[in-house]
């Protein structure tokens, strides 16, 4: 694990990221936040964008998103500039985050009226990314755990998704339906996106279980499931209620290393060509 302390290889352009699986529970927020603060440790400038109605990935990087907030809800409805919603994470140097609030519950029925409904998102998200005076290395988009409008905008902003998968039994129902919906995005409204990554999460090198369902995930998608796997962790789990990540919260547990970990792996394997 001696690699938890290095420097990342920074990519040229930035990557951009939707954290998603339809089936809730499998540490998609915990994910997205725990590689968002490892890449920053190892000194990337990452955003992490909260599309999640519940806000937890907000909460989890210690950013105020209360009601009144600027929120992403204001970029999506209201047309705001992400440079005025943005907010800098006290995690780690170089870890910012949009966040989310309760607003963005009422979003889905909103969004249904409005002009390019399923590139609201990206149009303002590129718009920032390319107007930044520091480069940004590194986009992730947390979505809810459904394939409404907010998760289509999240797909249509993003070049990659990373699936993180729960090493449990059912791990891989639901998959096909999520990878079809990828598809159909693809084929229909963003040409560039690609499922890079696959992730495994909560895994219990005690059962059997376990090291069944890696195999069987690592035969189905041999190019794209990460050599790392997350393990099961109470100190995972239990870092979001202090808001912070846990690389921050406790950076020498095997949840931390493993996270800092799968972030040198994806630093090391690049955007897909």
């Amino acid at each position: 694990m001696a690699i938890a302390a290095d420097r990342l290889a920074l990519p040229e352009k930035p990557r951009i990221f939707t954290v998603a699986n339809q089936k809730g529970g499998v540490g998609k927020t915990t994910t997205t936040v725990n590689l968002a603060a490892a890449l920053a440790r190892g000194g990337a400038r990452v955003l992490v964008i909260d599309l999640d109605p519940q806000g937890n990935a907000s909460t989890a990087l210690g950013i105020e998103h209360r009601a009144e907030t600027p929120s992403v809800y204001d970029v999506l409805v209201n047309d705001a500039p992400v440079a005025d919603i943005i907010q800098k994470s006290p995690e780690f140097e170089g870890l910012y985050c949009v966040p989310a609030t309760i607003h963005l519950a009422g979003a889905e029925i909103e969004l249904v009226s409005l002009v390019a409904r399923e590139q609201r998102l990206r149009t303002p998200l590129e718009a920032f990314l390319s107007e930044s005076e520091e480069p940004f290395h590194y986009v992730f988009i947390d979505c809810p755990p459904s394939l409404g409008l907010l998760t289509i905008n999240a797909f249509v902003a993003a070049r990659e998704v990373l699936i993180p998968i729960q090493c449990e039994y059912y791990a891989l129902e639901g998959l096909s339906q999520l990878l079809n919906n990828i598809q159909l995005i693809e084929k229909h409204l963003n040409p560039r996106l690609s499922v890079s990554t696959i992730l495994m999460t909560m895994y219990d090198s005690r059962t059997n279980l376990a090291n069944q369902v890696v195999q069987d995930v690592r035969e189905h998608f041999p190019e794209q499931v990460l050599d790392t796997v997350i393990p099961r962790s109470v100190r995972i789990s239990e870092a979001p209620s202090y808001g912070q990540s846990v690389v921050s919260y406790d950076s020498g547990s095997p949840g931390s290393l493993s996270y800092l970990e799968a972030a040198a792996e994806i630093s090391r394997r690049g955007a897909p060509e």
